[in-house]
């Protein structure tokens, strides 16, 4: 399988991520990745989905915010601080949009990936954009804290709009979302309705599939893998819309 490549920047492109997917003719499934508070970093890999067939756009959040820069691991949870859950929705819409508009994605075989604080505006963006055919969430970041100007909805509420397949994955040594609040979460997903697949490893912190991160863990990470794969085949590859 041939894999093609190719990076969007906002001053060339108006849209700034990395887009992989596989040469083929007939339009296939689709990913949109969605990184953590460190920005682009090297294991936010769009290659390794677009090698199992998933046309894979890795959008640079921050820079589609208006902050390029050749890294963002020392400036980005500054950017978070300051950024408004309704602004990071807007800039992932406009991810979304533009991988849709690839003329070898299916629009309805699309799922969103997001690894800690991409799972955490994830949520908030797949619960606006009911097309979504399946929501991957790799340690969401969520905080037991109260509603504010920048963060007017609680994940946890956010939720209960979900209106597809979920898969969410924490260890028990996460010391950013904690297991109380990874509980919550749970019952959230639970009360929605919606299929849901949630994973709780008895080790792994947060960030557990990042070598650079201080949770990982490579056995969680390992472990993880596999049922991700699994979860996309049979949402996006196996189902009516094959």
């Amino acid at each position: 399988m041939q894999i093609i490549e190719k990076e969007f920047t906002t001053k060339e492109h108006g849209i700034a991520g990395f887009l992989s997917h596989p040469e083929r003719k007939t339009p296939g499934p689709a990913l949109l990745l969605i990184h953590p508070k460190g920005g682009m970093t090297d294991y936010i890999e769009s290659r390794k989905y677009a090698r199992l067939g998933y046309s894979t756009f890795a959008i640079n959040v921050f820079e589609q915010l208006g902050y390029p820069a050749a890294t963002h691991i020392e400036t980005g949870s500054q950017i978070q601080a300051k950024t408004a859950d309704p602004e990071f929705t807007r800039v992932l819409t406009e991810g979304w949009r533009f991988l849709l508009s690839q003329p070898h994605v299916n629009k309805q075989r699309v799922a969103v990936c997001g690894y800690c604080m991409g799972g955490r505006i994830a949520i908030h963006f797949v619960a606006a954009t009911p097309e979504v055919r399946a929501f991957v969430g790799y340690y969401p970041t969520v905080r037991d804290e109260p509603p504010s100007a920048l963060r007017p909805v609680h994940p946890s509420e956010a939720v209960g709009k979900i209106r597809c397949p979920s898969i969410v994955l924490y260890g028990a040594d996460d010391v950013t979302t904690v297991v109380p609040v990874q509980e919550k979460m749970w019952q959230a997903f639970k009360n929605n309705g919606q299929p849901l697949e949630w994973h709780f490893f008895p080790f792994g912190g947060h960030g557990y599939v990042d070598p650079g991160a201080v949770g990982y863990h490579a056995h969680a990470a390992e472990l993880s893998w596999p049922l991700v794969v699994d979860f996309m085949e049979r949402q996006l590859q196996w189902g009516d819309a094959a």
